[in-house]
This record gives C-alpha cells, sequence and structure tokens, in this order.
C-alpha cells in the first residue's frame, strides 16, 4: 500500500499540548480518509513539529450507487431535499415502482485527490486546546505559528494549500521540504518518506520519535547517577515534559551549593523541577546527594563547562529564594497563623479556611474515638493541617501544603503525631500514594475528606459526567482507601450527617444551595461513595453481578462489612456447590414468580401437617436449622460461614425438585410447597440478592 507522510512543521510547540496532538493528528485523518482505510498509522510529537505516517489504498474505486427518493407523489419540498442531499437534478431521476431513484456512476478516486480535498479543512479545524493568530493577512490559527508542510505519498507532493477565498492562509501549501536542529542545522532539507525524513533528521541533530528521547534521557540519567554513586528521583511527568522540549537531547549533571543542602528535600526537589526542570538525586542511604540532572538540547563544544555553571549559578538563586521562605516561614509559630486562615476563602458558600478548620476539629474528634486516636491530639492537628497555606514557602509551591506543616509543627515542638497528621491529611492523593495509617492522621484524614464531600455536595456541586472541579470522586476513593487499608469499622451515614450538620453550622448560605432535605443528602452522599467502592472492586476483578448482589439491598454504610460479604459470595460462587446450589434458587424464583402472579404471594406460614414427601421434610428441617444459626452467623459477620451454611442446603434442594411436585393438584398441598420454596428464597436473601447473580 501507498505510504501517506505528513508533517507539520512550527515554532515550539508546548510540551504538555505535543502528545495529544498527535493522536488528534492520527484520528482526523483516520476520519477524514475512511475511503482509504488508513492502517498502520504512526504519528510523532515533538518541540517543533507533529508527523503522521500510514498506509492507505491507493484509490477510490469507481462504483454504482442507486439511491431511493421519495414517493413520486411526495410534497416538492421532500424531494428537493433529496436532491440537495445527493448532490443532483431532478433530470437525473427516473421512476420506479411509485418511488424516485437515482442511479448514479462515481468515477474512481486517486488517493490524491481525496488527501489534497480534505486536508486543508482538517488543519484549519485542528483541535488545538489554545492556538494563536499571527501576521494580519489570514485567519488560520495554530497554536504556536506554522512553518512548512510536507504532504507527500509513496514520495510524491500532494499539493494543497490553505488558502480559503480571500484568506491567503499565510501563503503556506504542501511540499517535501523540512528543516534540522534550530542550532546545529538550521537549513532546509528535502524527504522522500517517513524512513528518510527520520534518518535525515537525525543527522542534523533531531530525534523525531518523543518515545526514543525519552529512552535516551533516562539512560543518560542512569549512566550520570552509576558515575556518581547516586540515584535519581523518578519523575515520569518530567521525563516526558523534557522529551517535548528537546529536539537532541544532552543530559548533563550540576554540583548543589553546600550552603543550600540543609534546605528541606522536597523544598530542593520541588524547587528544582518547578522552576528549572531539573532532576534531583539521592545518595545511597536516601538523603539528598549535592547534584542535579538536567537536559539541554544542544551538544556544546566546551563538554557543557559554561552550560553547567550557568546552570548551577540559576540554581543558587532559586535555592535562596527558596531559603528566604523557610527562614522568614520559621519565625512565626503555625499555630499563630491559625486566625489568618479566616481571611483565606475556601469557597465563596462554604465560608473560610477558618471555618472549615472548625469543622475539621469537630470531626476529628468524633472520628478519633472510631479509630482508637488521641482526643486531644486529633483535635490539634486538626486546628493546625491548614496554618501552612498562609507560609510563604507554600504561597510559592502550593504542592508542599502539608509537608511544610509537619515541618514547622515539629520546629515548633508541636507532638510528631500531630506534625505527621498534618502532612498526611491530604493522603491518599492518588493512586500511587499511600493512606495514613497511624491513628491521628487518619482522623484527620478522614475528616478533611468527609468535610469536603459534605460540603460540596450540601451547596450541589456534585460531580458530572466528565466534571469534577472540586476532587470528589480523588476525596472518595481517598476515604476508601483508607477505610479499606486499616480495617476501619465506621457507620458511614452517621459520620456523613455529622460532618453534613458542621457543614450547615458554619456556612449558613449552603442551606437553601442544595435544594433537598438533609436526609436525603446523606444518602445521596453515602450512594456516591458506595459506588466508588464499587469501581474500585470492579478494578480489583470482582464481577459485576456479584457486587449487584452484595450492595442490592443499600442500606449498609460499613465498607469492610460489605467487602466481606462480596468476598463470601465470591468464594460461594467459585465453591464445588455453588453454582448448584444457584440454579436451584433461580429454580424455586421462578417458579415463585410465576406462581405468585396466579394468586400470590406465598408468604405465610408453612405447615408441617401438610408435609407428603420424605424430601420435603428433610429440606423442611434443614431450613429451620439454617434459619437458626444464620441469623446468629450473619450478625457476628462470619459471611463465610453463612455462606457455608447456605451451601449445605444444595443436595436436599435438589431431591427436593426431583421428587416433589410442587404444583401438585391439592390446593393446599401446592400452597404449602409454595411456602417453603419462598422460605428458601428468603433465607438466601438475607445474606445477599442471589436473583442479581448471573450464569
Amino acid at each position: 500500500m501507498p505510504e501517506l507522510f505528513l508533517e507539520l512543521f512550527s515554532e515550539e510547540i508546548p510540551a504538555r499540548m505535543q502528545a495529544k496532538a498527535g493522536e488528534d493528528l492520527a484520528r482526523l485523518v483516520a476520519q477524514a480518509l475512511e475511503p482509504l482505510t488508513p492502517r498502520s498509522l504512526r504519528a510523532f510529537h515533538g518541540p517543533r513539529r507533529i508527523a503522521l505516517r500510514a498506509e492507505v489504498e491507493a484509490r477510490i474505486a469507481a462504483q454504482r450507487t442507486v439511491e431511493r427518493g421519495p414517493r413520486a407523489n411526495a410534497p416538492e419540498q421532500a424531494l428537493a431535499g433529496f436532491l440537495r442531499k445527493q448532490n443532483a437534478t431532478k433530470e437525473q431521476l427516473r421512476e420506479e415502482s411509485g418511488y424516485w431513484v437515482l442511479e448514479q456512476f462515481k468515477p474512481e478516486i486517486p488517493a490524491a485527490d481525496l488527501i489534497g480535498r480534505e486536508l486543508p479543512g482538517l488543519l484549519r479545524r485542528f483541535p488545538w486546546p489554545k492556538s494563536m493568530r499571527w501576521g494580519g493577512t489570514s485567519s488560520f490559527s495554530w497554536v504556536r505559528p506554522l512553518r512548512r508542510i510536507i504532504c507527500l505519498l509513496d514520495g510524491n507532493i500532494v499539493s494543497f494549500d490553505l488558502r480559503e477565498g480571500d484568506d491567503d492562509g499565510h501563503g503556506l501549501f504542501s511540499s517535501n521540504i523540512t528543516e534540522g536542529h534550530r542550532f546545529h542545522a538550521p537549513g532546509t532539507l528535502p524527504v522522500t518518506s517517513c524512513r528518510d525524513w527520520e534518518e535525515k533528521l537525525f543527522k542534523r541533530r533531531v530525534i523525531a520519535a518523543a518515545e526514543e528521547r525519552m529512552r535516551l534521557i533516562a539512560r543518560d540519567l542512569d549512566e550520570i547517577a552509576e558515575q556518581l554513586d547516586v540515584s535519581i528521583v523518578q519523575d515520569q511527568g518530567l521525563l516526558e515534559e523534557l522529551a517535548g522540549l528537546v529536539e537532541w537531547p544532552v543530559v548533563m549533571a550540576g554540583r548543589i551549593d553546600p550552603a543550600f543542602m540543609g534546605l528541606p528535600p522536597e523544598v530542593m526537589q520541588v524547587s528544582m523541577r518547578t522552576n528549572q526542570r531539573y532532576f534531583a538525586m539521592r545518595n545511597p542511604d536516601g538523603a539528598p546527594a549535592p547534584f542535579f540532572g538536567f537536559v539541554a538540547n544542544v551538544d556544546p563544544d566546551d563538554g557543557g563547562h559554561a552550560i553547567i555553571a550557568g546552570n548551577e549559578r540559576v540554581l543558587r538563586a532559586r535555592f535562596a529564594d527558596a531559603r528566604h521562605f523557610w527562614d522568614l516561614d520559621r519565625k512565626t509559630p503555625l499555630a499563630s497563623r491559625v486566625p489568618t486562615l479566616n481571611q483565606v476563602t475556601f469557597h465563596a458558600k462554604l465560608g473560610s479556611q477558618g471555618d472549615r478548620v472548625v469543622r475539621l476539629k469537630r470531626l476529628a474528634v468524633l472520628l478519633a474515638t472510631q479509630v482508637n486516636a488521641d482526643e486531644g491530639l486529633a483535635e490539634r492537628a486538626a486546628e493546625l493541617a491548614k496554618a501552612d497555606l498562609v507560609t510563604g514557602m507554600v504561597g510559592e509551591f502550593p504542592e508542599l501544603q502539608g509537608i511544610m506543616g509537619r515541618y514547622y509543627a515539629l520546629y515548633d515542638g508541636e507532638d510528631p503525631f500531630v506534625a505527621d497528621a498534618i502532612r498526611d491529611h491530604y493522603a491518599p492523593k492518588g493512586p500511587g500514594d499511600e493512606p495514613p495509617s497511624e491513628p491521628v492522621s487518619v482522623a484527620v484524614a478522614l475528616a478533611d475528606k468527609l468535610d469536603q464531600l459534605a460540603g460540596f455536595f450540601a451547596i450541589g456541586e456534585r460531580p458530572s459526567g466528565g466534571g469534577d472541579p472540586y476532587a470528589l470522586r480523588r476525596a472518595g476513593l481517598g476515604l476508601l482507601r483508607i477505610i479499606r487499608d486499616n480495617g476501619l469499622r465506621i457507620g458511614l451515614r452517621a459520620m456523613l450527617a455529622r460532618a453534613l450538620e458542621g457543614v450547615r453550622m458554619q456556612a449558613p448560605a449552603s442551606s437553601s444551595a442544595s435544594g433537598n432535605s438533609d436526609a436525603a443528602l446523606v444518602e445521596d452522599l453515602l450512594g456516591f461513595i458506595v459506588e466508588r467502592l464499587r469501581v474500585q472492586l470492579r478494578v480489583e476483578g470482582t464481577r459485576h453481578d456479584v457486587l449487584a448482589a452484595v450492595f442490592a439491598a443499600g442500606a449498609d454504610d460499613d465498607v469492610n462489612r460489605l467487602l466481606a460479604r462480596t468476598e463470601a459470595v465470591t468464594a460461594l460462587l467459585q465453591s464445588e456447590d455453588g453454582p448448584n446450589l444457584l440454579t436451584a434458587y433461580r429454580r424455586a424464583a421462578n417458579i415463585l414468580r410465576i406462581e405468585d402472579r396466579k394468586d400470590g404471594p406465598h408468604t405465610g406460614p408453612f405447615a408441617r401437617e401438610l408435609v407428603r414427601e420424605a424430601q420435603e421434610a428433610a429440606l423442611a428441617d434443614a431450613i429451620g436449622k439454617t434459619e437458626q444459626s444464620l441469623g446468629a452467623l450473619l450478625e457476628r459477620e462470619q459471611f463465610g460461614e453463612a455462606m457455608a451454611i447456605l451451601a449445605q442446603l444444595r443436595p436436599l434442594l435438589d431431591s427436593f425438585f426431583d421428587r416433589v411436585t410442587v404444583n401438585a393438584e391439592q390446593p393446599e398441598l401446592r400452597r404449602n410447597r409454595l411456602r417453603l420454596l419462598n422460605r428458601v428464597r428468603d433465607i438466601m436473601d438475607r445474606a445477599a440478592d442471589f436473583s442479581k447473580i448471573e450464569g
């Protein structure tokens, strides 16, 4: 198949936009050229170019089409619409079986013609998150000024330009010309194919594939770290960003001035990453190493001495700023900053951060009794948890909130458990972050997330579709991870109610914002959290029908009890008796569903004196014993044992259905046997709603 190659060469593209642009280019070209069945698409992206290589059919084959239109006696408007859609005239129609029919011959279309026709519009509609116009002669916009377009089909230029009416499209047209590295090889060069493009660019100090640039950067960083007997602080996001900033990555290492090695490691790392895009390094013992790694876009003649010296000089200035904040912040005790939080707005309808601290203290004390935390320490940690938001360091580096609070608390002489809770109450921040495990930290972290959820639900700010501006899904998932990982037994319904109560007390504006009663809001919140649990369990591999069976009741607000039920039902279905028991349950449920429509429900007491068959008596006896023991097992939350008790009914149910006629001719026998099956269904539904299980 012919090779289509497209390159869009521009001024520097922001690194964060490049990968998505490559994906969009591949997707849009595949859609626009769908008649050519594009395949083997490969997108490239870099600082100054996005490109695409694909295989396409050489042509669209000629074809004859027959389209049936409206009835011959249809209104003129219907006929006009059909002709407009088909780009045809009435003279081209013929009448057939009472309908207008259009027969057309569509000639062969060479691939180059379709490509040249479709690509200009595709480029004009390209979905950059932000784009710009330049010059005064065209409305065409691009993320940064577009300079060149390559469009080749099997090495031949597919001609098109970006003119549109009086708009000159900046004079841009397709060619076979690109440019090499801005500094090492600034001239132009012709290319004939994707491979030729990659090879010629490489000779001119441009590595076309972002994946290869990332690989080389990671490799060279590791080699330098090995030479220095240190290790790189891994940062995949920074690695991807740097691959989007350089075309010819040259990795170097600089030395950190010893005067700044006393800064907190997190401050050093964040300052290097945020301001300079540097990699931090660690000594073998895990302590910060006095080196940093960085990536240049040029290969200097002097071995990099001047570049290294320049970067060391810049870093000294950055660290001097950080040390200024570090020294200045410690002059004011963290506790003295708490009143200032009253001047920091959390949300217009939810009050200030100071209001929020009052709510967190109240919740943390309530939770402390449930997680075996010291109430006084939990209250103190909640009081100080947000105080670092008004420090200079966190103002400069917001990602250090909590982390700096811990350092300042320790400096002020606060209890280490309090300091750790200040740091950990934001955790977990994502799937790769560990939830807190120390009781004081757990109490404050739970309080923070409960208040966040209750507050925003109270003012009607719930996640919808893909939108979640206040990170409530993350808060819900974090809440669940803390509860699960620590094996906590917390009644969420009661704690959500207390959290909502605190919001109403501290933020009166929330009372009229949601339009729901507080009781309904609590149930909505619980449903939101439980749905997050269902999502977690599905990702972990739990069957969706098992989740439906366990969560069907909707009243249980104990996360770990729900997990235990889920595990027990899963184990039952995987056991030898499980599938057969489920079959018997379905048979009983189906019979009851049919017979209940006739004269049900069959919920009355089972009459022993109407037993006629031994299998009937054996099942009745077993159900009676199971009812007695099942209730106790469920009360003690011994769900595995409860499922084992239910599994013992399987052979008795099999015998019952094999030997006993449920729909007996005698009405009293039929009614009594249906009541027995109703007891079977009810006793199993006490453990889970087995009607939801598939298979």
